[in-house]
Parts: structure tokens; C-alpha cells; sequence
């Protein structure tokens, strides 16, 4: 029973608590209200009284004042850009080490108050302050367009239809996942490769997505074939580009 149950409970409890006259019945009524909501008998005595705290609601509370509110924050996020995007281990240790010579260099602009306030932050309320723009930071990197290195400009690239499917050799490489439903950890992957001419296919099982083993589970498949590749056609994985293509 959680507690907004258990005070539902009491609070029709109390109704009947209140009407009855009997010491007996009110003795038993508190018997089952203990089994019920695991709370001592005294207590339940003090809650079930004509005014008790169950009838203050959530608006009669005094909210605390937040001590680092929002004018902390967007200090915090220059601070937390400027040292690289680290853990708040670390940018408590730079703050408190730099914050004073980036506001002489007018890197950080803040008010003296907010600058004590950055001091006095410890590691765990940093990394509170700062989950909601780790979020929004890991999204952002997740969709950003990468720009591709010069290995991969120097891959010539063919469309389906520049593909010839008349002679053998023309290979499509690519790994299946054997994870299940979840792709932590590190599970086996089939090493998929089909002649787009004569259909032939071969597959090696290899542990992870290594570059060594992706080429040595590469080689082994090469050697099967009853015909010499000439082409190797894969997708843009880091597997296959920076280990396969640098060594072709």
C-alpha cells in the first residue's frame, strides 16, 4: 500500500473511527488499521483525530526556495561547454580551479552571487543540473550528420545498377546481429557475403563487430569460394571501411 492509498484509507477510516463510542470498537478498529498500513498504534491514533495532517493539502505546503535556481544553470552550461563536456567530478574541480580567470577573460559572464553559487556546487548536484542538457546533447550527436573522413571519399562507390551481374567475383559483404531484443553487450554476428551474380553465399560467425576479426572472418570466406572477387560491396561501417578497404 503506498501512501496515497494508505491515506485514502484512513481518511474513511476516521469517519467511522470518530462516530463510534465503544472503546472496544475503536480498540479493534485500530487493530486492522496497524495490519493494514504497517504504521505504530500511536501514530495512527494522533492521524486519526478530529484535525490531523491528512488534512492539509498539497497547496497548504511551503515550498523551500531552490538555493541553485535558474540564473545558476546557464553559467553552469558555459562552464560545462568550455571544459569539454565533462562528468561533474571533473567540472567541479575545473570550476573551482578556472571560474575566476575565464570571468577576467570575459568568457563567463555572471554576477558575483552566481559565481559563489558555482564554487559551493557539489559533483552530484552538477550532474543533476546538467541531465537534462546531457539529453539533449546525446540526441543532438546521434542525428548530427557526420562528415566523412578522406578514407571514405577515396572508396569509389557504384549504384544497383552500375553493378554487373553478368560476371562472378561481385561481392556484397554485410553482418547479421544474433542479439535478441537487446544489443548491449558484446553477441555473435554471421558474416554475410553473396556473389550477386551466381547467388553464391557464404557466412562466418564472429564475436563482436571487431575490425581484426571482421577481416580474418573475411579471409576465411575468401578462401571458400570457387572463384576469385573482384569487387567487394559493403555498407559504410567502420568494420569494413577502416580495415578491409585500407588494407585493399
Amino acid at each position: 500500500m503506498d501512501m496515497h492509498s494508505r491515506n485514502q484509507y484512513l481518511l474513511e477510516l476516521r469517519l467511522e473511527y470518530l462516530k463510534t463510542k465503544s472503546k472496544k470498537r475503536r480498540g479493534y478498529l485500530l487493530d486492522e488499521a496497524v495490519k493494514r498500513t504497517r504504521l505504530s498504534r500511536k501514530h495512527l491514533v494522533v492521524k486519526l483525530r478530529v484535525m490531523s495532517n491528512m488534512d492539509r493539502g498539497d497547496s497548504s505546503r511551503k515550498k523551500r526556495e531552490r538555493y541553485y535556481n535558474n540564473a545558476v544553470k546557464p553559467a553552469l552550461i558555459k562552464m560545462w561547454e568550455a571544459f569539454d563536456y565533462p562528468c561533474g567530478q571533473r567540472l567541479e574541480t575545473s570550476i573551482g580551479d578556472e571560474l575566476d580567470r575565464l570571468r577576467k577573460l570575459n568568457e563567463i559572464n555572471c554576477s558575483d552571487i552566481i559565481a559563489i553559487k558555482l564554487k559551493q556546487m557539489g559533483s552530484a548536484t552538477i550532474d543533476r543540473l546538467l541531465k537534462h542538457e546531457k539529453e539533449i546533447d546525446r540526441i543532438r550527436r546521434k542525428y548530427y550528420r557526420k562528415r566523412n573522413p578522406l578514407l571514405y571519399q577515396k572508396i569509389p562507390v557504384k549504384v544497383f545498377q552500375e553493378q554487373d551481374r553478368s560476371i562472378t567475383g561481385n561481392v556484397q559483404i554485410d553482418l547479421v546481429e544474433h542479439c535478441g531484443s537487446s544489443a548491449s553487450g558484446e553477441f555473435i554476428n554471421t558474416l554475410s557475403t553473396t556473389d550477386i551474380s551466381s547467388g553464391w553465399w557464404e557466412g562466418e560467425a564472429i564475436m563482436g563487430k571487431g575490425r581484426e576479426r571482421t577481416f580474418q572472418g573475411l579471409q576465411r570466406t575468401r578462401n571458400r569460394y570457387p572463384f576469385n572477387w573482384k569487387e567487394i560491396h559493403s555498407d559504410n561501417g567502420t568494420e569494413f571501411i577502416k580495415k578491409v578497404f585500407s588494407v585493399q
